[in-house]
């Protein structure tokens, strides 16, 4: 997953690469939530990027008797709550979970951990060899507290740079680095505060928020070789690619909104530096759209007399976001149309699609790139199978291509 390259005139360009390989990861969800997860993910060799759950600044109140989640036969209505996906066939889930209990600055100090320890082995020292896989970290809150969350990012890409010893371009102004953000716009479960990527006014304030943060941040490593601090200017610049994660559309208007916020963006970017005639003048900032999260407003019944919500309880309607197989078409779907649309304009071709809902094989993965996913995320598998989802896809591609062991999958 590839896009623009930098040139002399920008820093950073616009929009800032973001390269997934393989292109397959886990979308945002409550299997990223602790330090282990994020680990078990960043050490699967079948994954080309690890994803976060949603955090907050501040972390958000988890409530273990409300904020629950279950796996479901999207036939019979047979769930399970909580733990492994159940019996065979329970390929969808319903949750009313909400963000995660982790402050940002917690996930942050993970990451770091991460990611410099992946990188000091004898072998990879010698060859100069790192880590190419991305962490993106999903993030949410309101427009100021997801610039500055954005702000936080930068900074911990810088020294994650830095202390990886990592090579820059010619110019000496760019590097890829292993981080991306996804701003969340698109939660079903949060009381009062529906998903703003539903809205017009609530979108183009959430981009218009992080494209300030992206465009005036100057990022430089916080010491040079020597220890000592690095003179301003003459720092290493590093960009960092965001996009945003949006709920599910089904008419079109509401992807005519989604491209023309973007349009304008674009447009709003190109005056703010000036304008000008090179390439990357006019292209929307925006690196990536997630499509998609969950199908909010639903609900699942236990089957018993009276017929009592799975997820209910005291003062809890049970009503939550719906994941997995059934949620497969709808989102294929979104993916489609919006390749088509994004396609349509220079403005917004250069914006990646992550192809999210109901993938849990190597068909429903190739159903996703078929339509223009330039990587695949997995949610509701990851909970039902765990890690080794991934290389299940993985070795599925490898059969279906007729590849026999060892050989490497064309992705």
């Amino acid at each position: 997953m590839e896009t623009a390259t930098p040139t002399a005139r920008s820093p950073v360009p616009v929009p800032v690469p973001l390269r997934i390989v393989p292109p397959l990861l886990n979308s945002a969800n409550p299997w990223a939530t602790t330090k282990e997860d994020l680990r078990a993910l960043y050490e699967c060799a079948s994954t080309g990027a690890v994803t976060t759950r949603t955090a907050t600044l501040d972390g958000f109140g988890h409530d273990a008797a409300r904020h629950r989640y279950a796996f479901f036969d999207g036939g019979t209505h047979a769930a399970v709550v909580g733990g492994v996906g159940g019996e065979e066939g329970m390929g969808a889930s319903l949750n009313n979970m909400g963000y995660s209990p982790v402050p940002l600055d917690e996930y942050l100090a993970w990451i770091e951990e991460i990611v410099l320890s992946s990188g000091k082995s004898k072998k990879q020292k010698e060859k100069k060899e790192k880590k190419e896989k991305v962490f993106i970290v999903s993030i949410t809150g309101s427009p100021d507290d997801v610039a500055e969350g954005y702000r936080r990012i930068a900074a911990l890409a810088a020294r994650i740079v830095d202390g990886a010893g990592a090579d820059y371009d010619k110019e000496g102004q760019y590097v890829p680095v292993p981080l991306a953000v996804e701003i969340n716009l698109s939660c079903p479960n949060i009381p009062s505060a529906p998903p703003p990527a539903y809205s017009a006014a609530g979108l183009e304030a959430y981009l218009e928020a992080v494209a300030l943060a992206a465009t005036t941040i100057t990022t430089t490593a916080a010491v040079d070789r020597g220890g000592s601090k690095a003179e301003p200017g003459k720092g290493k610049v590093v960009g960092v690619p965001w996009g945003v994660k949006i709920p599910p559309y089904t008419h079109a208007g509401q992807f005519e909104m989604l491209v023309g916020a973007l349009k304008g963006l674009a447009a709003h970017t190109k005056a703010a530096s000036g304008g000008g005639d090179d390439d990357d003048d006019g292209r929307c900032p925006v690196g990536f759209v997630t499509a998609t999260n969950t199908l909010g407003s639903c609900l699942l019944l236990d089957g018993t007399e009276g017929n009592s919500p799975v997820l209910g309880g005291e003062g809890v309607s049970g009503i939550g976001g719906m994941a997995g197989a059934p949620l497969h078409p709808l989102a294929l779907g979104n993916v489609a149309t919006l390749r088509r649309m994004l396609d349509s304009s220079p403005e917004t071709a250069c914006v990646q699609i992550i192809g999210v809902g109901g993938v849990s094989d190597s068909a429903g993965y190739r159903r996703m790139r078929d339509v223009g996913a330039a990587a695949v995320g997995v949610g509701t598998a990851l909970g039902k199978k765990g890690v080794g989802v991934f290389r299940e896809i993985e070795d599925g591609l490898r059969v279906s291509a007729g590849d026999g062991d060892g050989e490497a999958v064309k992705w």
